[in-house]
């Protein structure tokens, strides 16, 4: 959202005020606000339980009037004004064993509360399906999709990258958080099975189930990077002959735009949000099925090129211009809606 943020400060239409928290230290390097910003004087997770609880501090006790409240992540800020609030992922209300129980908590809270809100966005029409399962009605919730920037990684950054993390020539890259619903069990068990293809290369910080240490004992044969930062991560897709992100449920999956702007073939799960993502320019496999699985990264090992070419082209139709385009056209609705 920090990128859809940018472009939003960009358009003359609009003008954008982020609110955050108290904290006591600066942003992490590579997630710097993108916005101008004000906070509440309250710090996580006390602010969340207070809107929750309280429905106190108002977003407008630090910004002054506005027209619109957007809320983008965990509880929805209370305010005044008409509320739009962006559900990125809602697969726990399906399959709560994803999650560690407040995890579930805090989020069935998030969902609840929405139901109030004027407008609801996701990034995809699987989304939008999960929600109007879920009673939302169809008319309050709209599509809005994730953008990618274009790329422009040089040899020299590839090479940087290659001797930063001791890189193979060759590698089939994962990019995920080591967490159950990513799939990299099978992802592993997959590549096992292959013969004469390229080391498998995982990025990505771990996450909750023990994933991380029952993968690590799963495999000698696989590189675990950990968190890799946002520049080494495009020098990273630029490297890898193929992207394989076969995951088993995602709100978007951003992954797959991020190879395709960096010209790396994708594999990625059939029937699911990935797919929608991909556009037809991805080797689809079934999420569940080893074989599947091992298939679809032969082929896409086989067609790089022509997977090359049509990743790249789908990269560029999304856009976060595009994005930016589609989440204003519902503030005006909503503005228009409550004038």
């Amino acid at each position: 959202m920090l990128r859809l943020a940018q472009e939003l400060l960009q358009r003359e239409d609009t003008n954008l005020i982020g609110v955050a928290g108290r904290h006591r230290r600066p942003p992490v390097a590579g997630y710097e606000p993108t916005i101008p910003m004000t906070s509440l004087p309250l710090a996580r997770p006390w602010l969340y339980e207070s809107w929750r609880r309280l429905k106190w501090p108002l977003v407008e006790s630090a910004t002054g009037a506005v027209d619109i409240c957007h809320s983008t992540a965990g509880i929805p800020a209370p305010s005044n004004a008409p509320h739009v609030v962006t559900l990125h992922d809602v697969a726990f209300l399906r399959r709560p064993d994803r999650l560690t129980r407040q995890g579930v908590r805090v989020l069935t809270n998030a969902v609840e509360r929405s139901r109030s809100a004027a407008a609801v966005t996701c990034p995809s029409t699987v989304v939008y399906d999960d929600l109007v399962a879920a009673g939302f009605p169809a008319d309050q919730v709209h599509v809005v999709p994730w953008g990618v920037d274009a790329v422009d990684v040089r040899a020299d950054d590839i090479s940087a990258v290659r001797d930063l993390y001791g890189l193979p020539s060759e590698f089939v890259l994962a990019v995920a958080t080591l967490e159950p619903r990513k799939n990299l069990r099978r992802l592993i068990e997959a590549h096992q099975l292959l013969t004469d293809v390229p080391p498998l290369v995982v990025a990505g910080p771990p996450g909750w189930g023990d994933v991380a240490d029952d993968l690590q004992a799963l495999s000698q044969h696989v590189v675990f990077l950990g968190h890799v930062l946002g520049d080494h991560l495009q020098a990273l897709y630029a490297a890898a002959n193929v992207l394989a992100y076969p995951s088993e449920e995602e709100g978007f999956g951003l992954p797959v735009l991020e190879a395709m702007a960096a010209g790396t073939p994708v594999v990625t799960s059939r029937g699911t949000a990935t797919e929608e993502v991909a556009g037809g320019a991805a080797e689809l496999v079934d999420p569940f099925d080893v074989d599947s699985i091992g298939h679809g990264i032969t082929s896409a090992l086989n067609n790089a090129e022509q997977l090359r070419a049509e990743g790249l082209d789908r990269a560029q139709e999304c856009t976060w211009a595009r994005s930016a385009s589609a989440m204003m056209a519902v503030y005006q609705a909503v503005k228009e809606h409550n004038a």
